[in-house]
Formats: structure tokens, sequence, C-alpha cells
């Protein structure tokens, strides 16, 4: 018994420096992505005045390049052969750049865009720049994402590094609450909604810079410590076989389907709620940007008990409470209805929100670590490890659920006939605004409910499964010298 995971320690033992590294890499990618996640649907149909048929079919169809665009990278990161810089990290150093071109690019207003609804240039000039962002996300987010595996091989630092990437990510996600609430402004005479493009697109600039400076950190604080396998020999079919063995293994294909849903209901509650909050309650200024601000209070307190509650009782279990929480308390949002839209119901629907929030935070701080211990998973049983290949699977799957968020937001908007007018509420009748309202509660308390019961029954990785796959592990590093 002394000797347990001796080999596997050989390549664990991170300090605080390297979770603040770790994180680092998210904190990077985010200030992109919750651009991308929280603001562009808004900007795209308030402020480019762009259709939302138009949005919808366009980021439905930037998914299905991604499961062409994401498998490739992950195949392009499993072959090159690790040098001098790193075999994962180095694609923050290459990918640092381009990725800050275009956030910079999606938000580039020129001369005549956002005046005509029906200027064909403004909907050409978006779809490339969107699919540009998501190619130049992809770059980084893959290896990013198959980092972890090198990091340490370690279970329990696994996790800890999950935790820290969701901390990345939250801080990540401050600057774009704060453009936004400084950026979408109400006239105080006329109480009409009006854009301050120079805020915004000043703030964009500041997010795209400092989106550079932590990738870069993140290159720099990274090691990889685990031993990596020789990239497999180039065979036809090679990448057809690669992830047919992904899909058929339970842990993945039951974590990929779960982390779609997921990410579709938390994305629509996202982007829908500024809508509702917007329109239905009839408040403006911060408080639209309130929810994702609530995202990243329960990542920060999650931060201090997750790590003791999924090493107490795993997990696969403390996630499935997370999701039932998550769906229970958007239930009860439906209760809200017959109370019509003063301050106290404005109240109880926020706290409502921030305990969503805090339980859908769990799986959205532990999936990482999940992803990882599927990763593991696939190895042991099939002796062969394809991280990015794995990762770049499960992040298709996630961009999958982005295309099911956008689908459901603007299939909501075209079907009540939205079209973007500077004023509060123009846009909707009573009844359509109840139906709205009824929307965002249902849709999010399905979908999580749905996460609960695959956690239940599906996702095979329990406590009991993940100790007998670290014994499992240690056997097979016993072998690598």
């Amino acid at each position: 018994m002394g000797n347990k995971n001796v080999n596997i320690a050989r390549y664990s033992g991170l300090k605080t420096k390297d979770y603040m590294a770790y994180a680092c890499g998210d904190l990077g990618i985010c200030l992109g992505f919750t651009l991308q996640s929280s603001l562009i649907q808004t900007y795209y149909t308030d402020c480019l005045l762009l259709h939302p048929l138009f949005v919808m079919i366009m980021f439905v169809l930037a998914r299905i390049w991604d499961g062409i665009n994401d498998p490739m990278m992950g195949a392009i990161c499993d072959r090159m052969k690790p040098n001098k810089l790193g075999k994962y990290r180095r694609w923050f150093l290459y990918g640092a750049i381009p990725f800050a071109v275009t956030i910079a690019l999606m938000f580039i207003k020129w001369p005549g865009f956002g005046v005509d609804s029906h200027n064909i240039w403004v909907y050409v000039y978006a779809t490339v720049t969107y699919v540009l962002f998501g190619m130049a996300m992809t770059a980084i987010q893959i290896p990013y994402g198959s980092l972890a595996s090198v990091v340490t091989l370690d279970q329990k630092e696994r996790s800890k590094l999950s935790i820290w990437r969701s901390i990345g990510s939250s801080i990540g996600s401050l600057p774009v609450i704060i453009i936004s609430s400084l950026a979408f402004k109400t006239d105080a005479k006329t109480k009409q909604g009006i854009v301050d493009y120079k805020i915004l697109i000043i703030g964009i600039a500041i997010m795209a810079t400092l989106a550079v400076i932590f990738l870069l950190l993140a290159y720099k604080g990274n090691k990889e410590r685990a031993p990596i396998p020789k990239p497999q020999p180039r065979v036809k079919g090679a990448i057809k076989k690669g992830i047919k063995r992904i899909v058929s293994t339970r842990s993945m294909i039951s974590l990929c389907i779960i982390s779609a849903i997921f990410l579709s209901a938390s994305m629509f509650s996202t982007g829908y709620y500024t809508y509702i909050i917007r329109k239905y309650f009839n408040v403006q200024g911060f408080w639209p940007m309130l929810p994702s601000f609530f995202v990243v209070l329960a990542a920060f307190i999650l931060m201090f008990i997750l790590q003791r509650l999924t090493t107490k009782f795993g997990k696969k279990e403390v996630c499935t409470v997370g999701m039932g929480i998550a769906s229970a308390a958007n239930l009860c949002m439906l209760f809200l209805l017959p109370c019509g839209t003063g301050t106290p119901v404005v109240v109880v629907f926020f706290i409502l929100n921030f305990i969503s929030c805090f339980g859908s935070g769990v799986l959205n701080m532990a999936v990482w670590g999940m992803a990882t211990d599927a990763i593991d998973d696939i190895q042991i049983r099939s002796g062969v490890r394809e991280d990015g290949s794995c990762y770049s699977i499960f992040m298709f799957f996630r961009k999958c659920g982005q295309a099911l968020s956008a689908i459901a937001i603007n299939g909501s908007l075209l079907g009540f006939g939205y079209k973007y007018q500077p004023g509060e509420g123009k846009n909707f009748n009573e009844h359509q605004l109840r139906i709205m309202f009824t929307l965002g509660s249902v849709i999010p308390a399905a979908l999580y409910g749905i996460c609960t019961l695959l956690l239940i029954f599906w996702f095979p990785l329990s406590k009991k499964a993940l100790d007998e796959l670290e014994s499992k592990k240690e056997v097979f590093y016993a072998k690598v010298k």
C-alpha cells in the first residue's frame, strides 16, 4: 500500500502557481467567448439590425463547420510531435494574436452598418468574421483542453484544475458585464434603449488585448509533465476509427450529450434573459447582465467548496444534485407569472436565477475534470490515447449545444415577429411577453432535468468507478519509463 500511485505521483505535484497558469488559459479564451455567448446575439439584432432568422441560420451553419474543423484540429494536435515549445501549450503562442484580431473584427461597425437591415454586405461581413473567430478559438481551445491530461495524472489535481479553469473563465466573463452595462444604456428623458458604440468598441479592444496577455501567460506558466504517447502513424481511415472509438465509449458519449444539453440550457438562459429583463420586466441598465454576474458569483463561492464535495461524494453525484437544483429553480419561476412585474417579483426572479446559476455551476466547473476522466477511461479500454481528438469531439458536442440555444432564442423571437426598435417593450404585446417568460422558465427547467436523469442513469463514472479507474491507471503508467 505504501507504493500506491507512486508512478502517477511522478507526473503530478502541482503548486498554486501551476493552477493559476492553467486558469490563465481559459481566462484568455473566455474574454472572447463570453462576447460571443452573451453579447453577440443582442449586438447582431439590435446594433447591426440583422434578422433573427439569419442569425439563427448563421449560428447553426457555423456549428456544422465546427463538425469538420474541430476533429481536424484534434487530429493535428495528436499527430504533431512535441518540441521545445511543448505539444499543447505552444498553441497559446501560435493562436493568441489571430484570436484577438478576430474578436475585434466581429465588433467593428463599418460606415453604413446598422443603418439598413437589408444591407447584404453586413450579413456577409458578420458571417465571415463570426466563422473566423470560431476557427481561431478552436485552434486554442482544443489544445488547451488536451493540456490538462499532461499537466498532471493525479485525479484530485485534475479536479482542482477543472475548478481553477472555471475560475479563470468566470473572471474572463466579468469585463463583458461591465462593457454591456456601460454601452447598452437607457436615455433618461425618452426612456429609449441606445447603444454607445464608442464605449463598446473601446471595451472590445481592451478585452482583445487582455486575451493576448493571458494566453501568453498560460504558455509561459504551464508545464507538460506527463509522458506523451508517440503520435499514431497516418493510416487510411484513422480519424474515422478514432471517432468511432470515442463515441462508442459510454463515459465519453454520455458526457458529450449531457454537456451539449447543459450548455444549450445555460446559454439559452444567458441570452434569453436579456430580452426578458428588458422587455417583460422593463428593466434596463446593468440589470439585464445580472444573470451573467450570477454565473461569476456562483463560481466564486463554489471554488471554496466544490473540491471537498467532489472528493467526498464524487463528481457525478455532486453534479446530479446541482442539476436537480437548477431545474427546480427554473420551474419555480413559473409561479411568478400571475404576480405581475413589480419590484418584489423582479427580486424573487433574480434570487431564483442565482439559485439556478449555483446549481448549474457545479457541472459547469466539474465537467472539464469529468472529460479528462472519460479520456482516461478510453485509454485504459483501448490502449490508445488521443487527447486532441477526444477533446475535439467533446467540444463539438458543446458547440452543438450552442447551436440549440441559438435556435431556441431566435426561433422564439421569430415567432413573436421581433424587430429591434429603440424603446422599451414596444416589440411585444402582453400575451407575447407572458409566453416569453414561460419559455424562459420551462426550457431551462426541462433541459436541466434531462441532464439530471442522464447523469443518474447513463453516465457511468461514479466515485466508485473513478477509484477503480485510478488503480487501472497506476498499472498502465507503471509500464511508462
